[in-house]
């Protein structure tokens, strides 16, 4: 995909996680130097159920651009 081409990757992390945690944590996990970190926050939406409403989580996205031929080995080939 064109993020992985970039030598950007997606990753679902939590609400109250910020740009630096989620920087040194890939770096921890990966072994890779991580140049960039954007987030993006999603609100839960209402759904019902027959007459009952009920919400889904608010959660948070972030991709992450490595520095020029780091790359992440899991999301090779998929």
């Amino acid at each position: 995909d064109q993020l992985e081409r970039n030598g950007a990757y997606g990753f679902v992390v939590a609400n109250t996680a910020n740009k630096i945690e989620i920087a040194k944590a890939v770096e921890a996990l990966f072994n890779v130097k991580v140049r960039n970190v954007r987030t993006m926050r999603y609100a839960g939406k209402e759904r019902r159920v027959g007459r009952f409403i009920g919400r889904r989580a608010s959660w948070k996205k972030a991709i992450v651009t490595l520095q020029p031929g780091d790359t992440i080995e899991i999301f090779e080939g998929v």
